[in-house]
């Protein structure tokens, strides 16, 4: 099982960012994926999952309405996308899948500043 993330990024205040999630070694459509964030210092932060199967998301309170999680079954790969960056966003953004075991991607910093 392999989770491979886009490269880092660097955004001005106000901008997009979307970051990808390439899964491989399994059953992309059996199995959630879940995104969380480390800001620094900080803890990590859980941003929600997708159900690659049917697109069936949950976010969490803190991130409905300004980030969208999608998934390309052709492809085996989810993404998220937040909008309206502040500096505040500026943290290692990382996905993982739960099967029994937890395989997290390698991590993507994204950085707000401007």
């Amino acid at each position: 099982v392999q989770l491979v993330q886009s490269g880092a990024e660097l955004r001005n205040p106000g901008a997009s960012v979307k970051v990808s999630c390439k899964a491989s070694g399994y059953m992309f459509t059996s199995y959630d994926i879940d995104w969380v964030r480390q800001a620094p210092g900080q803890g990590l932060e859980w941003m929600g999952r997708i159900d690659p199967e049917d697109g069936g998301t949950k976010y969490a309170f803190k991130f409905q309405g300004r980030v969208t999680f999608t998934a390309d079954t052709s492809t085996t790969t989810a993404y998220v996308e937040l909008s309206s960056l502040r500096s505040e966003d500026t943290a290692v953004y990382y996905c993982y899948v739960r099967l029994g075991s937890a395989f997290w991607g390698q991590g993507t910093q994204v950085t707000v500043s401007s």
